[in-house]
């Protein structure tokens, strides 16, 4: 078993990039000029027929005609014209939309900004123009998603994932020694026998050894900082074959499993698979959720209603709020 460098990706995102474009948009300063900052939900429903485009026009038009309760400077008050043209334009354009089910917009011809950042979720599309960039939703997004570990591995490999709302950062992996060949040829004239038997013992073996060491690795990166969940990903059912060995901790925290190849698995693309994962693993939760509160209606571990729910509020007898 044998450690492996970190790959480069053709598509993927720089480990700092992405911090960087949030740290600049951070450190602007109030001034005379304004930035307009776009929150745009790109769920299915709202890619069909470019509904998205839509609403953000209907939203453009609004915040144009408000812009005089700015009381802003005529040449200010073009600026952000220019800008709100400038994040529709970019919008139309198909190529311009990232994978993800939201993104977040900021502009100001003033300030030579303009930042696009794919979003796991918006809470709310929105438009908005002040002195400074609205980023507060992106930090609380990155407090909610937290960190999440992914694993993308086959039989002689692993690479490891860090992941976050915004990204994902790829960290030393493993590799494992294999037996050479998919199948065992017996000798010429031979029946196989015992030679067969032992050659599918050690590939057997292999395999174990190799789930066992994805497996501490896994927790020794959840040990050096914590994770708020675990995603496995491989192709057929390798994924899966690592749970068994998984420590109790991490198990606990398995968000479930997703199909990529580590040979040709990429930034963009683990990032998107453990977020669909993560998606997924939070529908199932809710629903979880919602049937508890239907069976424990009846019995009084439950409430059903706006009067009675802030009741149980007031008096601190709240697990769960739906």
């Amino acid at each position: 078993m044998a450690a492996t460098a970190n790959r480069s990706s053709s598509d993927g995102i720089a480990p700092t990039a992405l911090a960087e474009q949030r740290d600049r948009l951070t450190e602007v300063k109030p001034g005379r000029h304004r930035v307009v900052s776009c929150y745009l939900k790109l769920e299915p429903r709202d890619r069909s027929r470019n509904k998205y485009l839509i609403k953000l026009k209907n939203r453009a038009k609004a915040v144009a005609q408000g812009l005089p309760r700015l009381k802003l400077g005529r040449e200010e008050h073009d600026a952000v014209l220019r800008d709100l043209e400038r994040v529709q334009q970019h919008l139309r354009a198909p190529g311009n939309l990232p994978h993800t089910q939201g993104i977040a917009i900021f502009a100001c011809e003033g300030l030579a900004l303009f930042e696009t950042l794919p979003l796991p979720l918006v809470y709310r599309s929105r438009l908005g123009v002040d002195a400074t960039p609205l980023v507060r939703e992106l930090a609380s997004l990155e407090d909610e998603f937290g960190r999440l570990l992914t694993v993308v591995l086959d039989r002689t490999s692993a690479r490891f994932f860090e992941v976050t709302a915004f990204e994902a950062r790829e960290l030393p992996g493993l590799r494992a020694d294999a037996t050479r060949g998919k199948r065992f040829h017996a000798d010429q004239g031979g029946s196989g026998g015992w030679g067969e038997h032992a050659y599918n013992n050690r590939i057997r073996e292999e395999k174990q050894r190799h789930y066992e060491a994805i497996a501490r690795q896994l927790f020794t990166l959840d040990r050096r900082q914590p994770a708020r969940g675990i995603v496995l990903a491989g192709t057929g059912t390798e994924a899966g074959a690592v749970e068994p060995f998984l420590h109790t901790y991490l198990a606990d925290r398995l968000l479930g499993t997703a199909k990529l190849n580590p040979k040709d698995a990429t930034l963009g693309s683990v990032h998107a698979g453990t977020l669909a994962v993560r998606e997924t693993w939070e529908r199932a939760q809710e629903r979880k959720l919602v049937t508890e509160m239907l069976d424990g209606e009846g019995s009084g571990w439950a409430l059903n209603g706006i009067t009675p729910t802030l009741r149980a509020l007031s008096r601190g007898q709240v697990r769960a709020l739906l």
